[in-house]
C-alpha cells in the first residue's frame, strides 16, 4: 500500500500527461506492483542550514533523499521535483541515499571556521525509514557525532530508532541528545491510510517508553493536525505521550505546500469522502482564506478562532500531564572537538 493516489508531473516539467481510454480497455487493466528503488547521490556537503524563526534549529542533516513511509500530507514531497521525479508516487519509490554523508559531515565540522550548533536529523524526510537498515546513514552519523561530541536532535515515526540505542544512550549521558517520536494519530485504520508504511502508534509509543528507560530525553510530535480528521484526538495522544515516558510535546498544523496540496486532497476525497469539504474549510478557516500559508511565524500553527483554540487545548493538555512544550533539554555545545583530518604525518601539538 502507498500513501499517494497518483504521480503527477513536477512543476519544472514542460509536458502533463494524462490517460485516456482509447477504447481497447487499457485503463481497466491492473497497474504492475510499484517497487521501491534505491541509488546513492553522492553529496559535496550534507549541513543545510536555516534561519527560520519557527524552528528551533539552524542546522539539520537529510540522510535520504524521499521517504518510503509514504505519508500522503508529507511536506517533503515538493523536493523531488528538483531531480524531474514525481512528488507523488516517485517520491516514496524512488529514493536517494547519502552514502558518504558521514565522510562529508567530518570535513565540514574540521573546518576552521565551523561553529558548533545542535544537528536536526528528521527534518525533511525520516531518518530511520525502512532503507536505513540496510545503508545505515543516519547511524554512521550519529557514530561521527558522538566521536567529536557533536549535539543532535532527531525527529522519527519509525521503531528503527531503537536500534541505535547504544549511540543515543551515550549520547544522552552527555546531555548530547533528544529524539522526538511522531505520534499522528492512535487510530490504526487511519494510521494505515495516511501512514502506509510507518510503524503503527503503539509501536511509536513503546519506542518512547524504551527510549525514556534508557535515559534519552523523548518527546512526542504530533504532526500534523489535520482539522476534522485527527484534531479530536489531542488530549489522548498527550495523555498517550506522557504514560509513555515522553518528557514534552509539540504539535504542527497541516501545511500543504504546493504539490502537496492537491495529493492530499485526492487522497481525502478517496478515503474520507464525507469529511473532504469540512476539513478544507476548517483547514481555510486557519489559514487565512488559503490552503496554505508559509509566511513565518504562523504557518505551524495557524491563525484565526480554531487556531487559538487548538493552542489553548493543547496548552491545557501539557499542564494537565506534566509535560513541557517542545524543548526537552539545552544540548551541550562545549564538548565539541573538530575531527582531524587524515593525514599521513603526526601533528605537530
Amino acid at each position: 500500500m502507498r500513501g499517494a493516489l497518483s504521480n503527477p508531473e513536477g512543476r519544472f516539467e514542460s509536458t502533463r500527461f494524462t490517460a485516456e481510454d482509447d477504447g481497447w480497455g487499457i485503463l481497466e487493466e491492473p497497474l504492475p506492483p510499484l517497487e521501491t528503488t534505491v541509488l546513492p547521490e553522492r553529496a559535496r556537503s550534507v549541513i543545510t542550514r536555516n534561519d527560520s524563526p519557527d524552528v528551533p534549529f539552524d542546522q539539520s542533516i537529510n540522510p535520504y533523499r524521499g521517504c518510503e513511509h509514504g505519508c500522503v500530507y508529507c511536506f517533503a514531497r515538493p523536493a523531488h521535483a528538483y531531480v524531474n521525479l514525481s512528488p507523488g508516487l516517485d517520491f516514496e519509490t524512488k529514493l536517494f541515499y547519502k552514502q558518504d554523508a558521514a565522510a562529508r559531515l567530518g570535513e565540514e565540522l574540521a573546518k576552521p571556521g565551523y561553529r558548533c550548533r545542535p544537528i536536526a536529523l528528521g527534518t525533511n524526510t525520516d531518518p530511520y525509514q525502512p532503507v536505513e537498515r540496510r545503508h545505515r546513514v543516519t547511524r554512521s552519523l550519529l557514530e561521527a557525532m558522538l566521536e567529536c561530541g557533536h549535539p543532535v536532535s532527531i525527529v522519527t515515526k519509525s521503531t528503527l530508532v531503537l536500534r541505535d540505542l547504544d549511540l543515543l544512550t551515550a549520547l544522552a549521558a552527555r546531555n548530547l541528545t533528544r529524539v522526538f517520536i511522531s505520534v499522528t494519530t492512535l487510530a490504526d485504520e487511519l494510521k494505515r491510510r495516511m501512514e502506509p508504511r510507518a510503524a503503527s502508534p503503539a509501536a511509536r509509543l513503546a519506542a518512547v517508553r524504551r527510549l525514556a528507560d534508557a535515559g534519552v530525553p523523548v518527546g512526542v510530535m504530533y504532526a500534523p493536525v489535520i482539522p476534522a480528521l485527527n484534531d479530536h484526538e489531542l488530549e489522548a495522544i498527550v495523555e498517550a505521550a506522557a504514560r509513555a515516558g515522553a518528557r514534552s510535546a509539540a504539535y504542527v498544523l497541516l501545511r500543504l505546500p504546493r504539490e502537496v496540496r492537491d495529493l492530499f486532497y485526492e487522497w481525502l476525497a478517496a478515503h474520507y469522502p464525507d469529511r473532504a469539504a469540512r476539513v478544507r474549510a476548517r483547514l481555510r478557516e486557519m489559514r487565512g482564506g488559503q490552503d496554505n500559508d508559509p509566511r513565518f511565524g504562523g504557518r505551524m500553527r495557524g491563525q484565526g478562532p480554531w487556531a487559538a483554540l487548538l493552542a489553548a487545548r493543547f496548552s491545557v493538555a501539557l499542564r494537565r500531564n506534566g509535560l513541557a512544550d517542545r524543548e526537552l533539554v539545552s544540548l551541550d555545545t562545549s564538548q565539541f572537538r573538530p575531527p582531524r583530518p587524515a593525514s599521513p604525518q603526526l601533528p605537530l601539538l
